[in-house]
């Protein structure tokens, strides 16, 4: 991987990232004191995805994904598992939520203020329609969350580096009026069977665009700039093939 991707991400506002191995094989975010927010790590020698089960400190209430930009709202009288939608909003306590992925995007916010959180799932797909804006809109119907109050980390996912594309997919994203500028990188010839060359989607960006645009406050941002695609330690549908594992990064709030 360049250099210049990692150095981009390399500051995480003061967010501590801590490996815990001895009770859970988890990666813990230090996002903020009134939330615990965690990815799951791949377990160390498992070359299969039957066995990629970890031990969890609780259950994770995980949507049924279908990279689209379904939004479901999670309450007392709402605690089955969500079909066909890729983010999840909850203001319940000690009642955690969670999406899956292999090089997709895991974004998770958190309103200190009213005390809701939202677990999203961004793939290109999702990100290109969006999904980010419409979880804070659902958010503010819900809860009346206000974007200058949230904290959101971007979580583990495929790098600008990795993330090699085809001229269409950059024409979506165009089309919905990213900036190229920010997010897009013409690498020269394509070198067969490499991510070497072609054109790069920084989705890491991306979602850190649509944030701001929101409102979010740029310092509220979290990227922790861990590509799947390289570390061994998360699946990577690019590299495992798409029926691998997958990891899962989770938020809830606490008592």
């Amino acid at each position: 991987m360049a250099a210049t991707a990692i150095d981009k991400y390399s500051d995480f506002h003061g967010i501590s990232l801590t490996l815990c191995t001895m009770e859970y094989n988890l990666l813990k975010y230090d996002l903020a004191s009134g939330v615990v927010a965690f990815s799951t790590l791949r377990p160390a020698g498992v070359p299969r995805p039957h066995a990629r089960a970890v031990g969890l400190p609780w259950p994770v209430l995980q949507p049924h994904q279908v990279h689209g930009v379904g939004v479901t709202v999670v309450s007392a009288r709402t605690r089955r598992r969500p079909e066909d939608c890729d983010a999840v909003v909850t203001d319940l306590r000690d009642f955690a939520i969670g999406v899956r992925t292999a090089d997709c995007i895991p974004v998770l916010l958190y309103d200190p203020v009213r005390q809701a959180v939202a677990a999203i799932h961004a793939g290109w797909k999702g990100t290109v329609l969006k999904i980010v804006a419409k979880t804070v809109s659902v958010m503010a119907e819900s809860y009346g969350t206000s974007p200058a109050d949230l904290r959101a980390l971007i979580g583990p996912g495929i790098s600008p580096d990795s993330f090699q594309v085809g001229p269409e997919v950059a024409e979506r994203f165009a089309a919905e009026g990213f900036p190229l500028a920010e997010i897009l990188s013409d690498r020269g010839p394509r070198v067969p069977g490499t991510m070497q060359g072609g054109l790069h989607i920084d989705l890491w960006q991306a979602n850190r665009w649509l944030l701001e645009t929101l409102g979010v406050p740029p310092e509220h941002i979290t990227v922790t700039g861990l590509d799947t695609y390289t570390d061994s330690r998360f699946w990577s549908a690019r590299r495992d093939g798409p029926a691998c594992g997958r990891l899962l990064t989770a938020i809830r709030l606490c008592k």
